[in-house]
């Protein structure tokens, strides 16, 4: 989400090369896009959503995590 410098980013790609599901906050909703746009520009991200979104795309990931656990 919203932040200043890239130590996120290199923390946000870690996640997605073991196989995490990443989502990048868009640059329209950040009240500091720098972060977001570090993670986007070395590739760790797999969605970028406004903030609003995000929750609904976290819950539906969940979802399809649960049904295909079963």
């Amino acid at each position: 989400m919203t932040g200043m410098g890239d130590d996120g980013a290199k923390g946000l790609l870690e996640m997605k090369q073991a196989g995490a599901k990443t989502i990048a906050q868009d640059e329209s909703t950040c009240v500091v896009f720098g972060m977001p746009k570090e993670a986007i520009k070395v590739g760790a991200v797999d969605k970028v959503l406004p903030l609003h979104k995000i929750p609904e795309e976290v819950l539906r990931a969940l979802s399809k995590s649960k049904i295909n656990d079963n």
